[in-house]
């Protein structure tokens, strides 16, 4: 056999070139379209490979030998290179030319498609048997799938009013599955089905654990200094003025403000003005250095209310800077202040970076501004952290309260609790 390459510009120089090297009876194998020359493979010029085969000597010789015309005497039509018998050979070079036709362009009509003997075409491949196979197991895989979802049991009645509430209320559909999932537990090992008043209690004890804890909500009383930490646009100013107020009218405290917002002017002005009405002492500083000065200034006072600046969470050289504001000597606590109308994924990320500190705390502000209360929940799931506050308007100093985790419960429950 005789198997050669040509890389023409077009199919009849090709089909001149097989005639005239290997005769009229050499079988086309392949063609396929591609690109000679250019740089790093682009701006190459296009050319056609084409691979044929003849199982004589073929040439010009060949066909005088057979009594055919010579390769010049034969009309264009004629010159169409026909398919070579079946041998053993050529069913070889079929199985090749069955592999290899998913490549390539189709021929253009001036060529008659080889079509290769049937049972070489019928032959499975150990490269087709291993796709099939893959092609079986996905599609086994992806019925199971359906069938699962089909199968999976629905929730009573009741489980299913209080999951669709908590969903409403933004409580993490994982968080939101695992109690739905103890609930069912319960039900089941008590042998009764489930009513509205057990699976209600069911989901409060659960979250009843979730926010138990043995620390106090208040700021202690041997705190020394507050750090007040958090993004831009949750209160914190307006917050720490609140609880000064708390600590000089209620627990008759000395206060001090410290404040290194410097970026706002506003803010300044602001804690400034509340610092008057409250009649404590205020101290700026403009870099950490600043510090001690600070402190020695407000020796006297019993506790010590830190604002920081609201910048960008994401901003490394930010939380530098801020890790080294709080470097405070003595007992200290790091409230973290989020507002409730914080997306719980943005809440998540900011907590996340704050965490980097030592945070004891968590206050939530503009509670009135929102009907939505999952996220606290997501993120006492989420984070070893203390609730203390929550805000719910602006008035100074009475619109912030102890946080009420029954309360939350009430909420997150509530249209379930009254249907």
């Amino acid at each position: 056999m005789r198997v050669k390459r040509y890389v023409v510009d077009s199919m009849p120089d090709a089909l001149q070139k097989i005639r005239s090297d290997l005769g009229k009876d050499a079988v086309i194998l392949n063609t396929k379209e591609i690109r000679s020359g250019g740089f790093l493979g682009m701006f190459g010029k296009k050319k056609i490979e084409v691979i044929a085969a003849t199982d004589t000597g073929g040439g010009e010789g060949t066909n005088a030998s057979s009594g055919a015309k010579p390769a010049a005497a034969i009309r264009p039509a004629a010159a169409v290179v026909r398919p070579a018998p079946a041998t053993a050979p050529a069913q070889a070079l079929a199985v090749l030319t069955q592999e290899k036709r998913s490549d390539f362009p189709e021929v253009p009509d001036v060529l008659h498609t080889y079509t290769p003997p049937k049972a070489a075409s019928h032959a499975p491949r150990p490269q087709e048997e291993l796709l099939l196979e893959e092609i079986k197991q996905m599609k086994e895989m992806m019925k199971n799938l359906t069938f699962s979802a089909k199968d999976e049991p629905k929730l009573p009645e009741p489980l299913a009013k209080i999951e669709h509430r908590l969903l409403e209320q933004e409580v993490d559909h994982l968080l939101v599955k695992q109690l739905m999932e103890q609930a069912l537990e319960e039900s089941l090992a008590s042998g009764e089905e489930i009513s509205e008043q057990a699976a209600e209690s069911s989901i409060r004890k659960q979250l009843q654990e979730m926010f138990h804890t043995d620390s106090s909500k208040q700021i202690s009383a041997a705190t020394r200094v507050v750090h007040f930490v958090g993004p831009t646009g949750v209160g914190k100013t307006t917050t720490i003025a609140k609880l000064a107020a708390e600590q000089v009218l209620k627990f008759h405290r000395k206060v001090g403000f410290i404040t290194s917002d410097t970026y706002r002017i506003a803010a300044i002005e602001q804690l400034k003005t509340y610092a008057t009405i409250l009649n404590v002492p205020i101290e700026v500083v403009f870099s950490p250095q600043d510090l001690s000065k600070a402190f020695r200034q407000l020796e006297a006072c019993d506790i010590i209310f830190m604002d920081t600046a609201g910048r960008n969470f994401r901003n490394e050289m930010y939380v530098s800077e801020l890790n080294a504001l709080l470097q405070t000597q003595g007992n200290s606590e790091t409230i973290l202040v989020l507002s409730l109308t914080t997306k719980y994924k943005d809440m998540k990320a900011i907590t996340n970076n704050f965490n980097k500190f030592k945070l004891d705390k968590v206050l939530f502000t503009k509670m009135d501004e929102t009907d939505s209360y999952g996220a606290i929940v997501n993120l006492i799931h989420d984070f070893s952290l203390q609730l203390s506050y929550v805000t719910n308007g602006q008035n100074v100093p009475d619109d912030i309260t102890e946080i009420s985790e029954q309360h939350i419960i009430d909420l997150l429950l509530e249209e379930s609790v009254h249907d």
